[in-house]
């Protein structure tokens, strides 16, 4: 039981980070959030939609890991490089996101059209998604290098956080659609969560900066 509670004591903190880093990226105002409030709101194949851009996520994520931890292997230097580059990265995404919160928006599912079919509907989630190339430089790049300089016995936790924080926020835009969509046509609903990410990333940058060995 002792070694049990060791190996959570240490697994906890890396996918509190996962999930933290994977809900700052993931909570924006952008045409896939939009998309899948919009399904949520119409009541369409909400949950192959949600479950595609979850899974969509934990594949490029994954992804992003692992080839970031064999591109780094035994290279620290470039690793440190990585760590520094993302840590500039999250400040000035927290930045952007304090910026957000001065001049807040709204998040509004596109009014009226007509219905989807699942196949039409999944290839809109796929589109919104793949098609998107912040997501490569977000989940792949980003979350990546984060993740890979994880202890390799503390990946899948990284990673099963960053999933987590997709899961629970496609999960919440469609299936709580109905209860949500008012609260996110409120800017000051916006100016709260941009201030939230905000923090967040600045805090997570400031991690990675020292995780560097720049921090003292």
């Amino acid at each position: 039981m002792s070694s049990f509670l060791r190996a959570a004591a240490a697994a906890y903190p890396v996918f509190v980070q996962g999930l933290a880093l994977g809900f700052g990226l993931i909570v924006a105002i952008g045409a896939q959030n939009a998309f899948v409030l919009r399904q949520g709101l119409r009541r369409e194949h909400v949950g192959g939609v949600v479950l595609f851009c979850a899974l969509a996520d934990l594949v490029l994520i994954s992804a992003g890991v692992l080839g970031m931890a064999q591109a780094l292997g035994a290279r620290p230097a470039l690793a440190r490089a990585l760590a520094l580059a993302g840590a500039a990265f999250l400040a000035g995404y927290g930045g952007l996101a304090l910026n957000r919160a001065r001049r807040p928006q709204r998040l509004q599912a596109a009014p009226g059209g007509a219905g989807l079919g699942r196949t039409a509907a999944l290839a809109q989630a796929a589109a919104f998604t793949l098609l998107n190339p912040h997501v490569y430089l977000d989940t792949v790049l980003l979350v990546g290098s984060v993740g890979a300089q994880q202890p390799a016995a503390l990946r899948g936790w990284f990673v099963g956080g960053a999933a987590t924080a997709s899961l629970c926020w496609f999960g919440a835009l469609g299936f709580g659609a109905r209860w949500l969509a008012p609260w996110f046509a409120r800017p000051r609903a916006w100016q709260m969560l941009d201030g939230l990410v905000g923090l967040t990333m600045m805090t997570l940058a400031l991690s990675l900066w020292r995780g560097a060995g720049m921090g003292g």
